[in-house]
């Protein structure tokens, strides 16, 4: 979304556009929501044997820097909600036939970014990735919801935050899935995430990224 904003700017300021940067414009105007991302990207997949799926906090989380010796697929996309990520769960991830499906969503589901949503529609929306996921011998692995700064909790209440945590973990644990805990590990005494994790209390920086990356190889290899 950042880079769009740039792109506008630059059309402002009078600079012409690439073609590459003209097709950006292009494709976010027929397709904002960008289900269809990855159609590309998709077609020229190898192999995913490990695919990491969500919204923001996947979307910006470079895997090869992180995962330097693994082969990890990224597939976040940026503002999504947990019915976006539905819609293209197929394409994204089952078309792929990957083992194991990393999932990080619900943050924004929370803070509305699709309109309202209740805690059970959310739940629904969980529970149909999960039987998504069965259904293709996917191995999922369901992560927390990570917590967030005080200036952020006005969109994304600690309570919800906490509440739909609460039922991922026994959720997993009814329904024999792993539960990857990265809450546990950002938070603070109050509740909210540790300031030095994130820049804008929401989306991990590097410090965040070096505490999640650990947590999820070893859930990783627990799955395997």
């Amino acid at each position: 979304m950042n880079q769009i904003k740039q792109l506008y700017r630059q059309i402002k300021a009078g600079i012409e556009l690439s073609v590459w940067e003209t097709s950006l414009i292009k494709e976010r105007m027929t397709d904002w929501a960008q289900l269809q991302r990855y159609e590309q990207a998709n077609r020229d997949v190898k192999q995913a044997e490990v695919i990491f799926f969500g919204d923001s906090i996947t979307d910006q989380w470079d895997l090869s820097l992180y995962f330097p010796d693994q082969s990890y697929v990224n597939r976040g996309i940026s503002g999504q909600t947990t019915p976006q990520m539905l819609v293209r769960f197929r394409p994204d991830v089952i078309n792929l036939h990957p083992k194991i499906v990393v999932f990080l969503a619900g943050t924004n589901d929370i803070a509305g970014n699709t309109g309202h949503m209740t805690i059970e529609q959310i739940q629904n929306n969980f529970m149909s990735i999960a039987d998504l996921a069965k259904a293709h011998q996917i191995r999922l692995i369901f992560a927390s919801i990570l917590p967030v700064s005080e200036e952020r909790s006005i969109t994304r209440p600690l309570t919800k935050i906490q509440m739909l945590n609460q039922w991922i973990i026994e959720y997993c644990e009814t329904n024999h899935l792993i539960y990857l805990d990265y809450y546990s590990s950002m938070v603070d005494e109050r509740g909210y995430l540790r300031s030095h994790l994130a820049d804008d209390g929401l989306h991990p920086n590097d410090a965040g990224y070096q505490i999640m990356a650990p947590l999820a190889e070893a859930a990783i290899q627990k799955a395997l």
